[in-house]
């Protein structure tokens, strides 16, 4: 408060894989909130729900990041839109930024480096 924001850069690397997602609805809302994503590998399941809101004069990424340890990809990922529609994708690999529209197939999002 009342001060400068702080920016924090981790550039100690990290051996771990991870994948984040960014959801677009066509028949649902746009924004994809209530969107609930479920990645299964290696015999666990990881769960997560696009949310809307944050704090005070906040907003939280609306993005889905899971983080996989060393597991290299998602054996089966299962995504249930607002609208009742079910889409399921095998075998996802990890680090990587994905685009998926409601009723369509992922799309790797590239980076602009800096």
């Amino acid at each position: 408060m009342n001060d400068r924001p702080s920016l924090l850069r981790n550039d100690g690397g990290n051996r771990n894989h991870w994948l984040t997602l960014r959801l677009v609805g066509t028949r649902s809302n746009r924004s994809a909130i209530g969107t609930r994503v479920r990645a299964l590998l290696g015999g666990m399941t990881l769960t997560a729900e696009v949310r809307s809101g944050g704090s005070y004069i906040s907003h939280n990424d609306a993005r889905i990041h899971f983080g996989l340890g060393r597991k290299a990809r998602i054996e089966r990922l299962e995504i249930r839109w607002p609208s009742g529609r079910v889409q399921t994708f095998d075998n996802m690999e990890a680090d990587r930024f994905v685009q998926l529209k409601e009723g369509g197939e992922p799309e790797t999002v590239r980076l602009r480096k800096p």
